[in-house]
């Protein structure tokens, strides 16, 4: 059911929050667009971002309060600012550090930003974005609605988790909600002005890349947060008790990155009530990033084949179990429903059993393959193996992920005999050891190749953007102002010619 694509390509990974402005946080602005025509310049033909949905604890994009809304802090103030919706003396300029996003003064300082831009909106009745912003509300009614409600509750309940909430609001009580969604009317007006804002900025950005032939890589993480509104809105879809808790939550086993496994504490699905509803939470959710990316990334895939489920009350992932997955069944009812010629990249690493490989093969999605783990496992026998002489055509290429250090960070900490068997193979004295890796990238067998904007900028481990396992000083690194320059540009664009990129 996949979508094949034979030509030969590469991209960079750089989530947005990561490119260089004033505002403390990288967003939709000038550099983004600056951005593609580097990619463009670079014979870039994929941008691969990380989800962009409304962050919660930890502002992992991977745990947010919604599967469909997009992240304040991306909504470009220059862009309000060409809009109408501001002047330049109404934004009062910060001292924010360069190279990180400091997320305890960025939130707050967007939103005020924005409650300025709409008060302005509401006033002018006759600006041209009413009549946009009434039909955006129609539009995406279906998951909207709940998540404005869903906001405005966080904020009249301290921010606290929707389960320890008033019980007749925690537990949907409908005259309590339609009480309350009268008085809070503007403020749900307000929320669903900020993700008509977001909405609308993307769009522009995505016309932008599709004129360039620039191809946009989304990111669907396979749980939701539990603090979000999908789970609130349904908790019959997931496995909960009656006070709105999770009884059991996913991670993943001991691995790579962690001895102890990994306890993520999402919920987990409550799949014979998601088959009985036709999986119209997943039919949405794909349909609705099909509207804004070219492909979609969908991490943690292996999910759907067998899952960890731990146990709520563990601390640790070491007492999970694997449960069997939906499977094929949830791909042939999105396909029923959105057609077969979808372009999906199926994010497998892990654990890797025979049940995953045949859901691959029954999909068709090409799977991903990361170098630094090849390397390090230094098994040329072993054709599972990410060394590049085992990949193949039909799977995505990475030097690495989010989740890894940069190219530098991780030769830094390899053994001498992974060094020395990385330079042998590569035949490489391992100077320029970040280009080397890319190189060998992009001249592989694999029809797509991409590589982390901080590979590309031969960055440390201090540039990393994810620590699997923590939850303090992720997804904080920016690049600086003039990191896309026309050397690096011409150097990547070198490459992408002699590997027929």
């Amino acid at each position: 059911m996949g979508k094949k694509d034979m030509s030969r390509k590469s991209g960079i990974l750089l989530h947005p929050t990561s490119l260089p402005n004033i505002y403390g946080v990288g967003d939709f602005g000038d550099e983004a667009y600056k951005f593609v025509d580097f990619l463009v310049d670079s014979g870039q033909k994929m941008w691969q971002m990380l989800p962009l949905g409304a962050t919660g604890y930890g502002n992992s994009p991977y745990q947010t309060h919604s599967a469909f809304a997009g992240n304040h802090i991306l909504i470009s103030p220059d862009k309000l600012i060409d809009d109408g919706l501001l002047s330049r003396c109404d934004i009062k300029l910060l001292n924010f550090e360069e190279d990180r996003v400091d997320y305890d003064r960025v939130i707050p300082y967007k939103y005020q930003i924005l409650r300025l831009a709409y008060k302005h909106f509401i006033q002018d009745t006759n600006h041209t974005y009413h009549d946009k912003f009434e039909k955006f509300k129609a539009d995406e009614a279906h998951w909207l609605d709940d998540f404005v409600l869903f906001m405005a509750f966080k904020d009249m309940h301290d921010h606290k988790p929707w389960h320890k909430w008033q019980k007749p609001i925690r537990d949907r009580d409908s005259k309590t909600l339609q009480e309350y969604g009268d008085k809070l009317s503007d403020e749900l007006e307000f929320y669903s002005f900020v993700q008509f804002l977001f909405y609308h900025q993307f769009e522009q950005l995505h016309s932008y890349t599709t004129d360039r032939e620039v191809e946009l890589i989304g990111d669907i993480p396979i749980f939701v947060a539990h603090d979000s509104s999908d789970v609130w809105s349904h908790p019959e879809w997931f496995m909960l008790d009656s006070s709105g808790e999770p009884t059991v939550v996913a991670g993943v086993p001991p691995d790579y990155f962690s001895k102890t496994g990994q306890r993520w504490g999402n919920p987990l699905y409550d799949w014979d009530s998601m088959r009985e509803d036709g999986y119209s939470f997943w039919i949405d959710r794909f349909a609705h990033t099909l509207r804004s990316f070219d492909t979609i990334r969908i991490d943690h895939f292996r999910g759907f084949a067998s899952y960890w489920e731990i146990p709520a009350k563990d601390d640790t992932a070491i007492g999970g179990r694997w449960v069997k997955g939906v499977g094929m069944e949830l791909f042939r009812a999105i396909s029923s429903k959105l057609g077969d010629d979808l372009s999906i990249i199926a994010e497998d690493l892990g654990i890797v059993g025979d049940d995953v490989v045949e859901l691959l093969e029954l999909t068709g999605f090409p799977n991903m393959a990361v170098l630094q783990f090849g390397f390090e496992s230094m098994d040329s026998s072993d054709p599972s193996s990410f060394l590049p002489h085992n990949l193949k055509q039909n799977q995505v290429v990475y030097t690495g992920t989010h989740d890894n250090s940069t190219l530098l960070g991780w030769w830094c900490k390899q053994s001498r005999k992974v060094q020395e068997f990385t330079k042998t193979y590569i035949n490489t004295d391992a100077k320029v050891i970040h280009r080397d890796m890319i190189r060998i990238a992009l001249g592989s067998v694999s029809q797509r190749a991409i590589f982390p904007m901080q590979d590309a900028l031969a960055l440390g481990e201090t540039a990393d953007m994810n620590h699997p396992g923590t939850t303090e000083g992720n997804w904080e690194w920016r690049m600086r102002p003039n990191d896309t320059n026309q050397s690096l540009a011409k150097d990547l664009a070198f490459l992408c010619r002699i590997y027929g990129r």
